[in-house]
């Protein structure tokens, strides 16, 4: 690691950053109505078209952590880490069938958030509580780990001063972006990270398409680059005795490899972050294209990743594997580059943490404050509500970030992977039928939770007695796998038998308030009219 400040690439990404938060001021007036409507500020009106719904769920979903991350996996283990790269590929198939009819039925009835859909599927706000709940928890640790990247970027730019610094001259860089960013959101609502997403996103495109034709060049082609690779990875880890990694994963570990990648995609659009972005588009045919064009980052994706292996071949070695990338970028790029490839990451954490913290405050707002204690609040109150709350989760990410271990912030993030695919059987399920039970599907949500939640606090790893890893054994299979798979597979089972037992006794059921012809309505249908739910709607638990 060079010593000092790299005073070049710190002015390419102070511009860069300065450009951005004008941009993100400046979006309060992008196509703005009524301010004081939640739907105009937490959903942007729900007026964008195709390309902007593109690039904001390209920028929701692939993070800075992403950038960070899934090349530092393969640069810790190998190939293994490349589960990223099949589970987006199997996700849009998957997105598909679903999601255009959650727009359907959320343009039709107003609902911003999907425990407004369950709480107005199945009549219960007990079971949307529970929506709601898992949605926040499992949101706070992924915006801790955006403060995370940018925080791995100002540390290899050498800014912030040693770990001997003084804690506040230190943090003073991460907390000036994190006031940036939460003073933009709270004025501009989801128009902000919209904007911003062009930006971030072409130079994410720009920074992978140079790096992966120049840096190889540098290294001596990829024959160099993995033959080194696998030299690496053949050493023993002194820590387990065993060797590093492989460049292709063991039979023995193929189970973990798929289960994790089925597992998590399954829940990547149980975020809510992923729906606040979807339910920002204007039409049903939006979304349906945006399953066909999305892909592209996948390929974007599986790019970025080789660059675990440049970093293998390239001799860069870190204490924290989460700075291996932005050390490549340092040590291969000129100055003026690298600090575009920084200024890539440092926005690429900006966009997703702008709008998941807004999907956490439209939860909380709609989901806890509406339902439980202000049932008549106006729209000006929910919008209100919903800026404040959303201070309010940037600050708990960062006070996350600043006082705990980093491998904190990456396990919880684990585990909220575990969490938000328990609410798969509420949301998907109830999009496609009403057979399920309300109270079925709860003690179906509360099983998975604990199971999950116990199976991930029994994981060891060579640093951590507790919460070390995702992965288990699957009971009655006897092989490892993503706890997250065995805990919904538990949690469908529960379900569905408990829907049975149920239904056979006659339990009160809900109200459904939806109908068949609202999840396939379009925003040019006749008839079609956004109405808002009643705040008595479902009030049975």
């Amino acid at each position: 690691m060079k010593d000092g400040v790299n005073g070049v690439a710190l002015a390419v990404f102070i511009f860069f950053f300065l450009a951005v938060t004008v941009m993100g001021f400046l979006a309060a007036r992008w196509r703005r109505a009524d301010s004081d409507s939640l739907d105009e500020w937490g959903l942007g009106g729900r007026s964008f078209g195709t390309w902007v719904t593109w690039f904001l769920l390209g920028g929701d979903l692939y993070t800075a952590y992403t950038f960070v991350a899934v090349p530092a996996a393969i640069y810790a283990a190998g190939a293994a880490g490349f589960f990223a790269v099949p589970y987006t590929i199997l996700v849009y198939p998957l997105i598909f069938t679903f999601l255009p009819r959650l727009w359907s039925v959320s343009h039709k009835h107003g609902y911003v958030t999907t425990s407004d859909f369950v709480r107005g599927r199945f009549g219960s706000k007990g079971l949307s509580l529970a929506v709601a709940v898992t949605g926040i928890l499992a949101t706070m640790p992924y915006i801790a780990l955006q403060l995370v990247g940018i925080q791995a970027v100002l540390d290899v730019m050498g800014v912030g001063g040693g770990e001997d610094t003084n804690w506040f001259v230190k943090d003073l860089p991460l907390l000036i972006a994190f006031g940036v960013l939460a003073a933009y959101t709270y004025s501009s609502g989801l128009r902000a990270p919209a904007l911003i997403a062009f930006v971030k996103d072409t130079l994410i495109y720009i920074v992978i398409a140079v790096a992966i034709i120049y840096i190889p060049i540098k290294l001596g082609g990829f024959d160099d680059i993995f033959a080194k690779a696998a030299y690496a990875f053949s050493q023993t880890n002194p820590a387990t005795g065993k060797p590093r990694g492989a460049l292709a994963p063991a039979e023995p570990g193929q189970w973990t490899y798929a289960t994790l990648a089925l597992g998590s995609a399954l829940a990547l659009f149980m975020y809510p972050h992923s729906i606040t972005a979807t339910l920002s588009s204007r039409s049903r045919e939006v979304i349906r294209r945006n399953t066909t064009i999305l892909p592209l980052y996948s390929l974007m994706l599986g790019l970025l990743a080789l660059l675990g292996f440049m970093a293998i071949a390239a001799g860069v070695k870190v204490t924290n594997g989460q700075l291996a990338i932005p050390q490549l970028f340092e040590d291969m790029f000129p100055s003026w580059f690298a600090g575009v490839a920084f200024a890539a990451i440092g926005i690429g954490a900006l966009v997703p943490a702008a709008i998941m913290s807004i999907a956490a405050a439209n939860l909380f707002t709609r989901n806890i404050y509406k339902d439980f204690i202000k049932p008549d609040a106006t729209p000006a109150q929910e919008t209100k509500v919903s800026k404040l709350v959303s201070l309010l989760v940037k600050v708990g990410a960062l006070v996350f970030v600043l006082t705990m271990d980093k491998t904190v912030a990456i396990n919880f993030q684990l585990l909220g992977g575990i969490w938000i695919l328990q609410t798969f059987p509420a949301l998907v399920g109830g999009l496609f039928t009403r057979w399920f039970h309300r109270w079925a599907l709860l003690a179906g949500w509360a099983v998975g939770m604990v199971y999950g939640t116990f199976a991930a606090y029994g994981v060891a790893s060579p640093t951590q007695a507790h919460f070390g890893g995702s992965s288990k054994e699957i009971p009655g299979i006897g092989e490892i796998g993503y706890i997250g798979l065995t805990a919904f597979v538990l949690n469908v089972v529960v379900a569905v038998v408990l829907t049975f037992v149920l239904k056979a006794a006659k339990a009160p059921d809900g109200i459904d308030e939806t109908k068949p012809e609202d999840y396939t309505a379009d925003a040019g249908d006749p008839g079609v009219q956004v109405e808002l739910p009643p705040a008595t709607a479902g009030a049975s638990h």
